[in-house]
């Protein structure tokens, strides 16, 4: 029997991989142009980035998630 967190995790996993694989597939040009600005961009700013979007992502789901 699975828990409903882990549940919403793979629903969520799962979200990822198809809004991943649609950029991949309209316009794989843009990506890769994405992936090498990535690329250049230097690690303290990808971990702040990173960090940031983790924290909305946490607060999003927390307000969709508590009850009313």
């Amino acid at each position: 029997m699975r828990s409903i967190a882990f549940t919403d995790f793979l629903i969520g996993l799962g979200i990822l991989f198809v809004l991943e694989g649609l950029m991949f597939a309209a316009s794989p040009a843009w990506m890769r142009k994405a992936m090498k600005s990535a690329m250049a961009t230097p690690d303290n700013v990808l971990r702040v980035v990173g960090i940031g979007s983790a924290v909305a992502g946490l607060i999003l789901i927390w307000v969709m998630r508590r009850p009313i």
